[in-house]
């Protein structure tokens, strides 16, 4: 496995109180200094307000984090 790799999935198992779509954008944009470079989206999150552009809006959180 890659060192600066972080997947989709590791950020959904370590917040099983995470329950919707933005809610796990706002995870994933608040890991301030992570060392990955890459993020593996890995699995489609299944939440009821999961929209289209999903995999557009995680990596944007994961590159941009949350403002």
């Amino acid at each position: 496995m890659v060192q600066n790799l972080l997947r989709l999935s590791d950020f959904m198992i370590r917040n099983p109180q995470v329950v919707t779509f933005q809610g796990l954008l706002e995870v994933i944009g608040q890991q301030e200094q992570h060392r990955a470079v890459l993020l593996e989206i890995d699995l489609k999150p299944e939440y009821p307000d999961t929209p289209k552009n999903w995999a557009e809006q995680v990596e944007m959180a994961f590159t941009w984090g949350t403002r």
